[in-house]
Formats: structure tokens, sequence, C-alpha cells
């Protein structure tokens, strides 16, 4: 509602938020703004006409969405090459001016409607993507006054999907590379490898294009996919080359069996590049957990010009959000089995308090996960459903979520559940807080980060712990209890007490100034 009240006032605005849930949130309560969702949530009228069906829910059901289509494809016509665009894709004149075809593709439209309307809400990485690659294409569209990013604290997150570069093993066997020719530690030789990778992607664009066969019978798919592979290829190189003592090359990932899986090269600032993602006039980042000085140096913004409402207490009642700092032992990659076990048996002593209730635990990893499920007594083992954004079993999120809602004594188990998730209600009436979700400081980024910003680490994990305190406490009315049962969060508090939003302190027992 803040967000919404300042967005009339301008009259008209950008507002951001992370996930398709929080967009249908805000559609819910602030109708008025016009919601931009992802490719995937539409149905390729141009697949569907060659599935011959019409059905848009099978065609959603089979996966048959925008996200496979070909919006636009390069064609051979009398000799020419040209580029044909979809017959369904309306442009976004005909859609100001209200000219468009009936049957035109929805995903376009819902874009389109969005950018000609004066308040609109985007998911991070649709609204990153126009501003960073297409803003000469819609300029005429984005003269807004103000952006309003909610989730502000996952913004580094979503900014680092558009720059530098993961590379796969499938793309190396695509480009006939060998993984043995480069040093995966070295970042000029995964330059080298990056270089060859969109060389061998343009050499396939050009033999495609110049075979008999593509002029008789052109396959603009692979193409199109192939271009697509090179472009990205190529912008890694430019961005790493203007700074490369901001880049890392993190430690390959590999399989169950040993081999190479992928590997990725990460801006340790990602500063450098916000110009590109906050053009408006004004912007305004709400969050309840970030901190002014870590966040101006993370984003690169100058502190006096950034404005920091630190609101003095929680809306919620204290009697409903009480947190209990067990401090059964100190986890961490030293631990003892011993400890591990110690925390798992007192979790398996909660659940059997909370029998009736549905609850959520909290941990640090998905080995963590099947550690604690592994040893707890068969009763509460039984009420255990491991929740990720990908599950073994192929489900989502959101379809785990929904088993759980209809079990009445159900407990969800995850370590990525610590944001965005919406257990309100009785959804969970208790959340356990097993392990401190540190940054994994094996990675390379992290490291260099942590020494380039030594707020960092600890802002860090001090945000996802405060927003897991959140998951299920959602209204005024709303209450839950939450155990702590590492003794690190002891630590992480102490270390980042002037980072404490004030909205927290009732609840931390800490001195307000």
């Amino acid at each position: 509602m803040v967000g919404a009240t300042v967005s009339n006032y301008f009259d008209s605005s950008f507002t951001i938020t992370a996930s398709k849930q929080l967009q249908d949130q805000y559609i819910k309560d602030i109708p008025y703004l016009k919601p931009v969702k992802g490719k995937q949530n539409f149905p390729c009228l141009k697949i569907m006409e060659s599935e011959k069906t019409d059905n848009q829910r099978r065609a959603l059901r089979w996966g048959l969405t925008c996200d496979k289509g070909q919006c636009q494809e390069t064609i051979i016509k009398n000799g020419k090459e040209i580029t044909e665009i979809c017959k369904f894709k309306p442009t976004i004149k005909e859609v100001e001016e209200n000219k468009h075809e009936q049957n035109s593709c929805y995903y376009y439209l819902q874009k389109y409607e969005a950018l000609v309307s004066k308040h609109s809400l985007w998911n991070y990485h649709a609204y990153f993507q126009i501003m960073r690659f297409n803003q000469k294409i819609f300029e005429d569209y984005l003269d807004r006054k103000i952006s309003i990013f909610d989730e502000a604290h996952k913004i580094e997150d979503q900014i680092i999907q558009f720059v530098g570069f993961d590379i796969f093993s499938g793309q190396l066997k695509e480009c006939n590379l060998s993984q043995e020719r480069y040093d995966f530690s070295d970042l000029d030789s995964m330059l080298q490898l990056t270089d060859d990778i969109a060389y061998s992607y343009a050499k396939q664009i050009k033999e495609i294009k110049e075979s008999s066969d593509y002029q008789t019978n052109p396959d603009y798919e692979t193409v199109t996919k192939l271009e697509r592979r090179y472009d990205k290829a190529a912008q890694a190189k430019i961005d790493i080359l203007a700074d490369k003592r901001n880049f890392v090359v993190n430690e390959p990932v590999k399989d169950f069996d040993g081999n190479f899986r992928n590997i990725s090269l990460k801006p340790i600032d990602v500063s450098r590049f916000s110009d590109s993602f906050f053009n408006t006039e004004y912007q305004i980042f709400m969050s309840a957990t970030i901190d002014h000085k870590s966040f101006c140096e993370n984003m690169g913004f100058e502190a006096e010009d950034v404005a920091f409402i630190d609101t003095q207490k929680s809306p919620f009642p204290i009697e409903n959000r009480k947190i209990k700092l067990l401090n059964i032992r100190r986890l961490s990659y030293g631990s003892t089995e011993s400890d591990e076990l110690e925390v798992i048996s007192e979790i398996d002593k909660i659940l059997t308090k909370h029998s009736k209730e549905r609850g959520l635990i909290l941990t640090s990893s998905i080995s963590r996960c099947n550690k604690i499920l592994r040893n707890l007594s068969p009763a509460n083992a039984r009420r255990i459903r491991i929740c990720h954004s990908i599950n073994q079993d192929g489900k989502t999120q959101d379809e785990v979520i929904e088993e759980h809602s209809e079990d009445p004594t159900g407990v969800l188990l995850s370590s990525s559940l610590w944001e965005g998730v919406d257990l309100k209600d009785d959804l969970s009436r208790f959340q356990i807080i097993a392990k401190v979700p540190y940054p994994n400081y094996t990675e390379k980024r992290v490291k260099a980060k942590m020494e380039k910003f030594p707020l960092w680490y600890t802002s860090q994990t001090l945000t996802k712990i405060l927003q897991g305190f959140g998951r299920s406490i959602r209204s005024n009315d709303d209450w839950a209890k939450t155990y702590v049962l590492d003794t690190a969060v002891n630590n992480v508090f102490f270390k980042a007490q002037s980072m404490i939003p004030k909205a927290y302190h009732d609840v931390l027992g800490i001195e307000s100034a």
C-alpha cells in the first residue's frame, strides 16, 4: 500500500517484485497495476496452430508455451534472407491504439498493455531485461517518474543473472570443444573458452545458412537458438574484458560421478552495472531486511543521496511472533556428528510438541535436509515434505506447498524457503531454524566479495535469517512460534547489531537507541 500510494502521487510508475506469487498478491490488492508475466505462463498460438489445438488449458498442460515458440525467424524469400515476425505478434502501437487482432499473442498483449499504461507490475527478470537490453526499442514508453522495487534485498541476485557467463558441459559438446584444453581456475583461460564458444556458434550459423538444405528447407528454429547463444557469449566477453579484476571463476560443479557439469564467471561488484537498471527519476527500495550502509555500498549509491526509513516498531503484536534462541549446538563445517544429531534430536522434540499443527523447518543445504529426515523418529518423518524450487519427484514448489496445505499436521523441510513463500495462518504455526544460512564461503565469488565488502557477508546472512523469521507470520492476526537451534546465530546478531532493523529489536531483546 505504501508503494501504491507513492505511485499514485507521481501519476506513473513501475512496480517490480520478485516472483509470480508476489505479483498475484499485488494484482489482488491493487488491480490497476498492469502485470507482465513470463512467456512460460502463456500458450503459444503459433505452436497451437501447428499442433492443431485450440484448447488453451491443454496447450499449457502440454507445455506449448510462448517460451518454446519463435517470435521472429530468418527466412529465405525470393532468394533473399529476411526476418519474418510471427503473425500473432501485435505491435506496441496497435495495442496502444487498440487496433490489434482479436487473436493476438497473449504474452505480448499483456506486456504491451503494461508498457502503455500509467502503472505496471513486473518481475525483476522482465524489467531488467528491458532496462539493460531494450531501452531504445521501448524508449517512448519508459518515461516514468518512479520505480518501486519490492523485496529489494534480492536485487543483487537479480542483477547478476544479466552479467557474466555460465558454461555448461552440453555447450562444450555442442561446440566440439575439449575441457582438457582449458584451465578452469584461470580467468584468461575461461575468457578464451568463452571466445571459442562464441566463434563455434558463429561458425555453425554460417555453415547452416550456406548449406543447400537450408536453401530448400530452412531450419529457422535451430538458427535462432544458436544466434541467442552466440549473443550471450559475445556480450559476456565484452563485460569481462571491460574490467577483468571484477570477475572471478567459481569452482566447477560436478555430477555424482565426478564429471564436469558447469562453471560460472561472475562479477564481484555489481555496482558498475547499476546505472543500466535504475534510471527513473526516483527509486524506492522496499524490504524489511536491508541495511542502509551495506545496501548503498553494494549498489554503488552515494549514502547521502539515499533517504532511509527504518520502521520503529513492527505492526504485528510481539506475542504473535516470539522467537526462542535455544542454543543447542554450533553448526559449521567443523561440526561433529554428535553436534548434528543433537540438533536433529531437538527438532524431533519440537515436532512432537507441535504434533497437531503444520510447520516449517529451514536449514542451509539439501544434504542437511536429507540428514534431518533420515534421523527423525518414524512418526515425525512421515509428516515431512522436502520442498525446493526443483524436487526429485518432478513436483514444483507450488505443488508441494499445495499438498502441504491439505495435510493438517504436515511440515515443510527446505533450504530454499527462507523467503518468497507465504505460509499464512495455519499453514504454519511453528518454524524451526536449524542452521544459520551463511553464504557458501567455498565459492570464489563469495570469498572475493567478502574481502572487498566486509559488511556484505554478515549482511547477507542476517537478511536471510530475518526473512526466515517472517515466513509464518503474515498479518496482525497471524501467529507462530520460531525456534533457532544453531548457536552461531548469536555471533551474527553481535556482528550485525547496527544492521538489525528496529522492527526486530523487541523480539530479539535489543535496546533501541
